[in-house]
């Protein structure tokens, strides 16, 4: 504010100088041409009274000077060839200096002519010309127009003053709007700052309000955007934090149940003891998985995910991961069907990634499915693209929770066991293979997941590469 009001001063003092400069040159021209004026109409008379052989010329000469009929505005004057003022309209006497300035340059000027701006004694200024008559046989050598330039220079003085008055005015209009602007800019950036302090000390409801469609109305909506973003990312914290809490409580508790059983009868019972093993064998492997999940997610928020990409046969682990699966559906009570093919094209990836985005998705497909349901495994060649689909015939997804069902901590169904991170996990895996994951589902009729993965060109190598990749 402060460096432009500086420069607008600046600009300001240049531009009343100039004007003061331009005004005056365009007054005193005008001034100038006025009397230049009346010197060629009393040039002429002269050249008259020159034709004229019963005009005495010196004798004419002095009557035009004393009955010079502009005298009230315009003092004429006629100047001896020594430079003395001899005559004047006014009828005083002269009691300037001989051979003024003007009447010098006259005669050392090529059209005759001399010109002089000055001050009287009385300090009164003046603009006097002079012109040499050209004339012979007469005693005059100059006739001497002077003027005064007082009323010129009072205008003069009063349209710079109203120059400097706007000036001013100017200055002031914008030194006051730009406060108003200022203060338009600062008060809404002082309470950003003010509603970023709460939202950083962990006030996720306070928002900003601000109606104005220019760009600091943008921010506002950004930073209300953000603080939507943050509290609904606290919110799935929290309940992931409750979700991981009951799902690590669950298997805690059969391992502590069973084993205090197991203490508490013995080693005589040995189908209860085997029964009581399988169940904290069960229970520590869904332990390891889920802390295995976790560990992945944190590594690739921390950008220490690790992929040890080769050629790979997409088959051979589709069809262990399907064959983890095939005695649990059974049990349950559930049909796992896998369309088997012969043989697909090579891919090049990390096979214990890709199994365990296989995993996940077969195990996601059984846990939301119920007894008599069909989860269907195939898999195909499609261009330069193998497709891999999943698709079973459970409770499905809500259309509000299918956009979101692949964000970390998200669960679309709050009844089913699950952290809520292994399908953001499954995602990440397949986006780093530069593949796709695509979830469509609708509710009470069953849930598609289709994966694509580039087939290998035959131009890679063994690679282990770090996501996200380092810069």
């Amino acid at each position: 504010m402060v460096n432009t009001l500086g420069l607008i001063l600046l600009l300001l003092i240049v531009l009343n100088i100039g004007f003061a400069y331009s005004i005056k040159n365009y007054y005193y021209s005008g001034v100038r041409q006025a009397v230049i004026s009346s010197v060629d109409s009393n040039f002429k008379l002269i050249q008259l009274y020159s034709n004229d052989p019963t005009k005495n010329i010196s004798s004419e000469i002095r009557n035009l000077v004393e009955s010079y009929s502009e005298k009230d505005t315009i003092e004429l004057m006629s100047i001896d060839f020594n430079g003395n003022i001899t005559y004047t309209s006014s009828g005083f006497p002269y009691m300037g200096e001989s051979n003024p300035p003007d009447y010098v340059q006259a005669l050392n000027s090529a059209d005759g002519k001399g010109y002089h701006v000055g001050k009287l004694e009385t300090g009164e200024k003046y603009m006097a010309v002079t012109s040499l008559i050209t004339v012979t046989n007469n005693q005059f050598s100059a006739l001497r127009y002077m003027v005064s330039l007082e009323q010129v220079d009072s205008l003069l003085l009063k349209l710079v003053l109203l120059f400097i008055g706007v000036s001013i005015i100017i200055v002031l209009f914008v030194i006051i709007s730009g406060s108003f602007f200022i203060n338009s800019i600062v008060r809404p950036v002082r309470e950003m700052g003010v509603t970023m302090r709460k939202i950083a000390a962990g006030d996720m409801k306070v928002r900003m309000r601000w109606d104005s469609q220019d760009e600091l109305g943008e921010l506002c909506e950004t930073i209300n955007y953000m603080a939507d973003e943050l509290s609904n990312s606290e919110q799935l914290k929290n309940e992931f934090i409750s979700s991981v809490s009951h799902e690590l409580r669950t298997p805690l508790t059969a391992i502590q149940g069973w084993s205090e059983t197991i203490l508490s009868i013995g080693v005589n019972d040995t189908e209860t003891v085997k029964k009581g093993m399988r169940v904290i064998s069960n229970e520590t492997e869904r332990l390891s998985d889920m802390v295995e999940e976790l560990l992945d997610f944190s590594r690739i928020q921390n950008g220490r995910f690790k992929l040890v990409k080769d050629k790979m046969d997409i088959l051979a682990e589709l069809e262990e991961a399907v064959l983890i699966y095939t005695e649990r559906a059974k049990r349950d009570g559930k049909q796992l069907v896998y369309e088997d093919m012969e043989m697909l094209p090579i891919i090049y990836g990390d096979k214990n990634r890709i199994r365990q985005v296989f995993i996940n998705i077969i195990d996601n497909a059984l846990k939301y499915s119920d007894a008599g349901d069909t989860v269907t495994v195939t898999a195909q060649a499609v261009e330069h693209k193998i497709v891999v689909t999943v698709e079973d015939t459970g409770c499905g997804i809500a259309e509000k929770d299918l956009p979101r069902v692949k964000e970390k901590f998200y669960k679309a169904n709050n009844t089913r066991r699950g952290s809520g991170i292994g399908l953001a996990v499954a995602s990440e895996i397949i986006a780093m293979h530069d593949g796709t994951l695509t979830i469509e589902s609708q509710e009470n009729v069953g849930t598609k997941v289709v994966i694509t993965l580039p087939i290998d060109q035959g131009t890679n190598e063994q690679t282990i590469t770090d996501f996200p990749p380092e810069t």
